[in-house]
Formats: structure tokens, C-alpha cells, sequence
């Protein structure tokens, strides 16, 4: 190109400029000009040059265009930070509806909580929800739905038939799942030791039961209405009625009802009645519970009830008197009315987000999920981690930790998935939950 005539010669490929230095001591005349190099400008000949920058200025410039580009990009929804993508399933219509909106909320309060403070290990706690409308073949639809989206971990079901189907699931796929208020043993044993819960179990519910009614000589002459066709219901009266008789009680009637005949209960109740019962086990949900009571009211049936985590959220039934309940006690993990500061702040922060207070449903999802934070920190869980391995970490980080929550002020888990932590009770006294 010099012999041709050339008075510039630019070299653009990195490579060249070697050949370019030994060419230009011959044609001092001609200016060579290296686009991609650096070694011209050390050259000492005056008719070579660089048109590039210093390096590390490019590469500067470079990163922080880039940086903001990418801020730009998440601060706008295109892309995403690293993220811990929760999966929630709870019945968010049905009869128990009340319950999966409450820890749908929990959920809700705590990831906002803790993003607001940096997420989980750097992660930001993205979650997406599901209605099993608790129907068992509804919340798998639900759980595969949530798979596809990328879940990495399970919080739910809200209750028990719904979670054994789904803890089936999880265990084949090596999901990690923790249950806010699926109560039944079978929910642990349907897993294959990566599931956990945050209640109590239903025989420790009936046996906590038996013990405070006696402990606190509520009433000796018992009646009990359960449903016989629900695993959670016959499963705490069956350790309530072994544990009533351990504590001297005595069991003066004893009626069932079912999933097809839970609308007329004036035949259980005569019968506790008739028997002299003076005090009514209801270990069930709340919305069979506002019928009998109401039944009770209507047939001049004066007595105590006492119930257990099923019956939290009998206040907020639809067209129900709420007078009917004042004196209903019933056996919590959670009191609103706690003055302990973790519990107000919850509550607070609740009351300021969604304009109610919680109960408990909404403080076990809230534990749940700061419970799955403790563990991803102990175990040091990142994003780019499969599946499996999460679950994995999850397992051995949840049987390490001690969680300060307010469903329980120093819970621990088993191997098992079993929570330990002390029971509460509370009676509804002016329309509202109070310690006892």
C-alpha cells in the first residue's frame, strides 16, 4: 500500500501490527495508523500511531454503561435479579378460603419484608400463588402449575387432604415443601423427609387439648362432634379421647358427622346434651362450627366449646352472629393480643398492609417463610442451584436452625418435619381472640 502510493495506511486487525512496525522505518512519509493495538504508541517512530484507547479506560466505560443498562432493565420488570421463586397453593375460595387468604397475606408481608432488607442470601423472594380451593386433585393442578413457572421451593398447602396429595408430588420431584397449617402425620409421611411443618401436628392438638381442659378444670363431663369422614378431625379426636381419659375426663357423648351431613347438627348436640356435657370438643373448621353453635343457641343448649386451629376464623364467617362465640376458646399457636414486640410488630404491620387482624393461619405462613430464609442462610442456598440440591440444603438447614417466630419463641424442627414449640390458648371475648 506504501509503494502504491498510500499517504495513510490503518491497520484494523490486531494481528497486522507487527508487520506494520517493520514496514514503517521504510516509509517515513507515510503515516500508519493501528486501530486495535497498543504497541504502536511505544514504538518511538513518529509516523505510528494508536486509535484506541487505554484498555482498562474502555473497559470502565464499558461497565458502567453496562450497569446501567441492566438496572434500567430489572428497575422496569424486562429482566430479573437473582431470585428465590416461592410457591404458595392454599384454598383462596371454598369453605376454608378464609384461612389460605390469611397466609396468603403472611406470605405476602414477609417476602416484602424481606427483599426491604436485602432478600435471602442476595436473592429477591419473587412468589407466585395458586387455589386448590382445598380440593386434593386441584392443589396438584396447582403444584404442577407452579412447577412449570420455575418454583425452586413449596410453601402449602393450607390443609391436610390437599397437602398428603401434594407432599407425594414434591417428594418424586425432590422439592422442598413446608406446610403452614396442614396438620395431619400423614403430611410428613407422605414425604420423603423434605417436608416440614409449622403447626402442630393433630395428635399433639388433641393430646394439648385433653391436658389444658383438665390442667385448667374447664369442665370433667365432655361431649365431642368431629367430622369422621376428615383426617384432620378424627385424627385429634382419636389422641384427644385417649388423652381425656388419661386426665380423668369424662366422656359423656361422643357424635359424628360427615363431608354429606354437615349442615344439621341437632342430633349431636341433643345427644351431648342430653348427656350432660359441660363442655363441647369441636375439633373442626370453622364454618361447620358457626352452624353448631348457632344450632346450639337455637335449641336453649348452654354450654362451653373448645376447639382447636380449625376453628380459627369462625369470626370472619359470612351472615354469622359473632355474639354466639363469646367464651369459645380454642387451642393456637398464635395470639393477636400477645404483647411480646414480635408479635405487635406483625400485627401491626399486618393491620397497616390489609386492614385486619391476623390470625393465626396468617402468622404460620409468615413463620413458614422466615423459616426457609434461616435455612437458605445456614446452608448458604444460591439461585443457580438445582432444584434438588436447594431441597437438599433446605432439609439439613431446617433441623439446624431456631427460629424466634410468632407462631412460638424458640421453634425447632425434627428430622421428621415435626415443629417444637408450646401451644396457646385463647377465648373470644368481645367479638375478638384474647390470651387465656
Amino acid at each position: 500500500l506504501a509503494e502504491a502510493g498510500c499517504d495513510v495506511v490503518i491497520c484494523n486487525s490486531y494481528g497486522h501490527e507487527p508487520y506494520m512496525l517493520k514496514a514503517a522505518p521504510d516509509y517515513p512519509n507515510v503515516q500508519f495508523i493501528g486501530c486495535t493495538n497498543l504497541n504502536s504508541q511505544f514504538a518511538g517512530l513518529d509516523n505510528c500511531h494508536n486509535a484506541f484507547a487505554n484498555v482498562y479506560e474502555g473497559r470502565y466505560v464499558a461497565g458502567v454503561v453496562a450497569g446501567m443498562k441492566i438496572k434500567e432493565l430489572i428497575d422496569s420488570g424486562k429482566i430479573t435479579a437473582d431470585q428465590a421463586k416461592i410457591g404458595y397453593v392454599g384454598a383462596l375460595s371454598g369453605d376454608t378460603a378464609l384461612w389460605g387468604q390469611a397466609g396468603l397475606n403472611g406470605m405476602e408481608l414477609t417476602a416484602k419484608q424481606i427483599n426491604e432488607a436485602g432478600g435471602i442470601n442476595g436473592m429477591q423472594v419473587e412468589f407466585k400463588f395458586e387455589d386448590d380451593e382445598h380440593d386434593a386433585e386441584k392443589s396438584v393442578n396447582a403444584y404442577n402449575t407452579l412447577k412449570d413457572w420455575g418454583m425452586q421451593m413449596l410453601v402449602g398447602t393450607t390443609t391436610t387432604a390437599p397437602c398428603i396429595a401434594v407432599a407425594g408430588k414434591t417428594a418424586s420431584d425432590n422439592v422442598f415443601q413446608i406446610t403452614p397449617s396442614a396438620s395431619s402425620p400423614s403430611v410428613l409421611s407422605s414425604g420423603n423427609g423434605n417436608v416440614f411443618q409449622v403447626c402442630f401436628t393433630d395428635p399433639n392438638q388433641g393430646v394439648a387439648s385433653a391436658q389444658y381442659i383438665a390442667e385448667n378444670k374447664l369442665a370433667t363431663k365432655i361431649g365431642i362432634i368431629y367430622d369422621s369422614s376428615d383426617v384432620y378431625s378424627s385424627g385429634i379426636e382419636e389422641k384427644f379421647e385417649a388423652e381425656a381419659k388419661t386426665q380423668g375426663l369424662n366422656i359423656v357423648s361422643k357424635a359424628a358427622f360427615t363431608a354429606d351431613s354437615k349442615t344439621d347438627f341437632g342430633t349431636q348436640l341433643q345427644k351431648a346434651k342430653d348427656g350432660g356435657a359441660e363442655l363441647v370438643f369441636l375439633p373442626i373448621y370453622y364454618t361447620e362450627a358457626s352452624l353448631i353453635l348457632a344450632q346450639a343457641d337455637s335449641m336453649g343448649f348452654e354450654t362451653k366449646f373448645f376447639g382447636c386451629d380449625g376453628m380459627d376464623g369462625i369470626l370472619g364467617v359470612e351472615n354469622f352472629d359473632t355474639s354466639l362465640a363469646e367464651g369459645l376458646m380454642l387451642l393456637t399457636p398464635f395470639a393477636a393480643d400477645s404483647t411480646d414486640e414480635k408479635t405487635q410488630n406483625f400485627v401491626k404491620a399486618y393491620k397497616d398492609a390489609y386492614k385486619d387482624t391476623p390470625n393465626q393461619f396468617a402468622a404460620d405462613a409468615y413463620d413458614a417463610v422466615y423459616a426457609v430464609k434461616a435455612a437458605a442462610e445456614k446452608e448458604d442456598v444460591k439461585a443457580d442451584m438445582d432444584v434438588a440440591d436447594i431441597c437438599a440444603a433446605l432439609e439439613k438447614g431446617m433441623t439446624e436452625i431456631t427460629l424466634e417466630g410468632v407462631t412460638g419463641d424458640e421453634i425447632t424442627w425434627t428430622e421428621d418435619g415435626e415443629p417444637n414449640k408450646a401451644p396457646k390458648a385463647v377465648e373470644i371475648k368481645d367479638g375478638a381472640y384474647a390470651a387465656m
